[in-house]
């Protein structure tokens, strides 16, 4: 592998690259500044993060659309969030049933702040400032209670957030799914070296950079998550190829390989 891209220095604050921000660019959105997108490009330079990030969302627009299209459900809560940017959760779903309510979570005060910008004139969708892993927070959170009736069925997407869970994230999937009522769905994907370790390695370093660590699981790892859940075909399988009949294949088969992903009934 290439060497890592050089670290971008800056002044603090707003002038920080912000790892929302360039997930955000890597999608195609409008919410970044200068020094998330100088990042971005250097980064791109490397390693396929930007075909990485569209897998991702890719999954979640297609587990978004059997929700709504075949599965009857309205009520999504997408955790770790980052800014809902190009192809999210609301504009998927909200196209194709004007009813369905959203929330989102992040921790970070500067994605919330994005988002809560990006969300003001639209009731049925809202963001929530909370750590994932304290799950009483988030679903005792007005904005949760306001638009989610958890006896009611409700997805929920757990599409990216699992790497950054570095303690019991077993236990966290579980507190979630205690609060689901039957015919729920979560749907969750996970970074893996199982297939390409060296492409992994490199983004875990530009992750470090960033002061986020993340941590890479197995597949054997993921298996415990969803154990007991009715999976839909094709199962515990790449996020990549999950259902992507239809979908334009990736242009990067090592970042195809990179990320795991299941949807499980309740």
């Amino acid at each position: 592998m290439q060497d890592g891209p050089k670290r971008v220095t800056t002044n603090g604050g707003s002038e920080r690259p912000n790892v929302a921000r360039l997930f955000d660019y890597y999608l195609g959105g409008a919410h970044n500044f200068a020094v998330d997108r100088a990042l971005a490009e250097e980064t791109i330079k490397h390693f396929p993060v930007a075909e990485m990030a569209r897998a991702i969302r890719s999954f979640s627009r297609r587990v978004v659309r059997l929700c709504v299209e075949e599965m009857g459900i309205r009520q999504f809560l997408d955790l770790g969030s980052g800014i809902p940017t190009a192809g999210n959760v609301h504009e998927v779903a909200q196209a194709l049933d004007a009813s369905c309510n959203v929330v989102y979570v992040d921790h970070d005060p500067v994605t919330v702040a994005h988002a809560r910008t990006m969300l003001r004139d639209n009731l049925s969708a809202a963001i929530v400032q909370a750590d994932v892993c304290d799950v009483g927070a988030v679903l005792r959170d007005p904005e949760t209670r306001r638009l989610i009736d958890f006896t009611k069925p409700t997805a929920v997407l757990m599409v990216g957030i699992l790497p950054y869970v570095h303690d019991e994230p077993a236990g966290v999937v579980a507190r979630y799914r205690a609060a689901l009522c039957e015919g729920s769905v979560l749907a969750l994907t996970h970074l893996t070296k199982d297939v390409e370790p060296d492409l992994v390695e490199g983004l875990l370093s530009l992750s470090d950079d960033l002061g986020s660590t993340l941590v890479p699981r197995t597949k054997q790892d993921v298996e415990e998550f969803v154990c007991g859940l009715k999976l839909l075909e094709p199962g515990l399988v790449l996020a990549a190829h999950w259902r992507s009949d239809g979908e334009l294949p990736g242009t990067s088969a090592a970042a195809d390989a990179s990320t795991y992903g299941a949807v499980g009934v309740i």
